[in-house]
């Protein structure tokens, strides 16, 4: 049976976890450094370095991941976390998302098991009509974040490809991440450049994104270690909530550890995927 693909517009009620965690949703709707490129940064021309840190993160195979994602609009602001793994090579991982409580205390939210995949993003445990053995598939293509913020968590090769669009960039000097010394890096990237330099599947999902956000400038500070990889990244966004037409904040955090750890991905099968109409939430009074 051929696989059917759910379009989900410019967010609205199909948003998935990101939607859920609010309730109502917020709706998702090559140059080189210009900026202060440290003199002495190690490792070379900042921008070069960024530009070339998700290939690192291929070359490394595999890592554990903890992901943070902060919504600001308005008066409303919540934190969704992730954890779990990613294989950057295979471009496969899984995460277990976790919702914030329900905003009027009457239920516990389940964690949303996450599947990431090549143009593709599979939720389990979605809720809002989907039965709990079934998972809901999102073409990440379709969506006006490229999944940058849908999901509640941005894909990790993902996040590293953006860098590929780093258009300024200065070195911040040594710290510590998670008892790592790294190199700290800030910047600022341009999801349109990002698309064009991407991997084939994430080249879509940026260039939907820098179609999809308020700006295609994505600030950021990221940590590299001394091997090149990502310890971590912290990008900015912003995107016009569909609904109310204010603008919403985004700070998506990505934490890199344990790298060469084992990852089994198992995508569902065509049976498996609910294929009937997500339900919308609507906003607690």
């Amino acid at each position: 049976m051929a696989r059917r693909h759910r379009r989900y517009g410019r967010v609205g009620a199909a948003v998935a976890a990101a939607g859920a965690a609010l309730g109502a949703g917020f709706g998702v709707c090559g140059c080189s450094g210009g900026g202060a490129a440290a003199q002495g940064a190690p490792g070379g021309d900042p921008v070069a370095v960024l530009r070339q840190a998700a290939d690192r993160l291929v070359a490394a195979g595999s890592s554990q991941a903890r992901t943070s994602m902060e919504m600001a609009s308005g008066g409303t602001r919540v934190t969704i976390r992730g954890e779990g793994v990613y294989d950057f090579r295979e471009r496969l991982g899984r995460l277990k998302v976790l919702l914030p409580p329900d905003p009027t205390g009457d239920s516990e939210r389940r964690p949303i098991t996450e599947l990431l995949a090549p143009g593709a993003l599979y939720m389990k445990n979605r809720g809002a009509g989907v039965p709990a053995d079934k998972w809901v598939r999102v073409d990440t293509a379709t969506l006006s974040d490229g999944n940058l913020v849908t999901g509640g968590a941005t894909d990790p090769l993902a996040a590293a490809e953006v860098l590929r669009g780093t258009r300024t960039a200065s070195y911040a000097g040594r710290t510590e991440v998670a008892g790592t010394r790294v190199r700290h890096y800030r910047g600022t990237a341009d999801l349109a450049d990002a698309a064009r330099g991407a991997s084939a599947g994430n080249l879509d999902s940026l260039a939907a994104a820098a179609r999809g956000f308020a700006t295609a400038e994505v600030p950021f500070d990221v940590y590299l270690d001394d091997e090149g990889r990502i310890r971590k990244i912290r990008h900015r966004f912003s995107f016009v909530n569909g609904r109310e037409r204010d603008t919403v904040a985004v700070a998506s955090t990505t934490l890199l550890y344990d790298f060469g750890a084992p990852v089994a991905v198992r995508l569902p099968d065509d049976a498996d995927i609910y294929a009937g109409k997500i339900a919308e939430e609507r906003p607690q009074n």
